[in-house]
């Protein structure tokens, strides 16, 4: 009887002894040898590696002691893949909770309006912390990797600052800003001024790429638009210079010739009329927005003033004067 006394106390007090120090090691700050500590627990494993990983990144504990707090506080299955950033200071109990939150660290990258898909990709390519999935793959692979039926990239992505988790696929990014696009144009093509003469919202974005690349300020947009609607009315060349550079392509040194403008090619608005077949940039949103809806204008022309801005004329005589005072500095 004594004996089975002295095992309950012994029991009792082992017990007592084994929640003091799970309480002290789950409310005890972590210290690390710099001030924060970075770790990226994969998909597919669970408490007992992800106990190692962080063990090893230098969280300053055995892995048996996470994990066995992980499994007593019922989270052994709650641990979410990521990557991870904890603050010196933080304890077990709320690194745990933070994973199993899936408190995932978090980073951003900026896809520019009036910029191609190959500097989209350049930018994606050279961010360290987005996983490569994409550096490989032609266009068309993108394409068909994120689901577009599209045959061609460019215009396709919306412009805008993306956040996402440290290690995130640059795919799912570029189905992100794909899908935002999609949603956009969805709203603004069914609100477009009606006499505007394209038979697709691809058409529109087309023009809306052009605008783009064609606009120094901002209140110019629904000007210029005015400007290529109204010789697609007519029947006259668009004769706009971003789309003949973008045909050029890697040939392109930065100074536009005469011989560029009339060597053929499908981006030519010089010697093909209509709208390229493609798109030639990002547009930003304003830009669609001012193709879906030109200024009433009947400008043919502008030209630009050195400021920004844009001089717009009706006739080819007072475009003419305008290209002296502005770009030969005649008056």
């Amino acid at each position: 009887m004594r004996a089975l006394k002295r095992l309950l106390v012994i029991s009792a007090l082992g017990v007592t002894v084994f929640c003091g120090w799970l309480g002290w090691f789950a409310s005890s700050p972590l210290s690390f040898s710099g001030a924060a500590l970075d770790f990226n627990i994969p998909p597919g494993i669970g408490l007992r590696q992800s106990a190692q990983i962080i063990s090893e990144a230098g969280a300053g504990f055995r892995p048996w002691q996470f994990m066995l707090l992980g499994r007593l506080l019922g989270k052994a299955s709650d641990i979410k893949a990521g990557s991870y950033e904890v603050a010196s200071g933080v304890t077990p109990y709320e690194l745990l909770s933070k994973l199993a939150r899936g408190d995932v660290t978090m980073a951003e990258i900026v896809f520019v309006e009036g910029k191609t898909f190959a500097q989209m990709r350049a930018a994606m390519n050279a961010h360290p912390s987005l996983q490569h999935d994409s550096q490989r793959l032609a266009d068309a692979e993108i394409l068909a990797g994120i689901g577009a039926a599209e045959k061609h990239a460019e215009g396709l992505f919306f412009p805008d600052t993306y956040r996402f988790a440290k290690t995130s696929s640059d795919l799912d990014l570029l189905r992100r800003a794909y899908r935002t696009m999609q949603a956009k144009i969805q709203v603004e093509w069914p609100e477009r001024n009606p006499a505007t003469p394209y038979e697709s919202p691809y058409q529109a974005l087309i023009m809306a790429s052009i605008v783009e690349k064609e606009t120094g300020i901002a209140s110019d947009r629904p000007a210029v638009a005015a400007v290529f609607v109204n010789r697609l009315r007519r029947g006259m060349l668009l004769q706009t210079d971003p789309s003949v550079i973008y045909g050029l392509g890697s040939g392109f040194d930065g100074n536009l010739r005469k011989r560029d403008l009339l060597a053929d090619t499908p981006y030519n608005t010089y010697t093909r009329a209509g709208l390229p077949p493609t798109p030639i940039a990002t547009p930003s949103l304003a830009a669609l927005r001012a193709a879906l809806h030109p200024a009433k204008s009947d400008m043919l022309y502008f030209v630009a003033r050195g400021d920004g801005s844009s001089e717009f004329s009706r006739t080819l005589d007072e475009h003419n004067r305008a290209v002296a005072r502005y770009q030969l500095h005649r008056d």
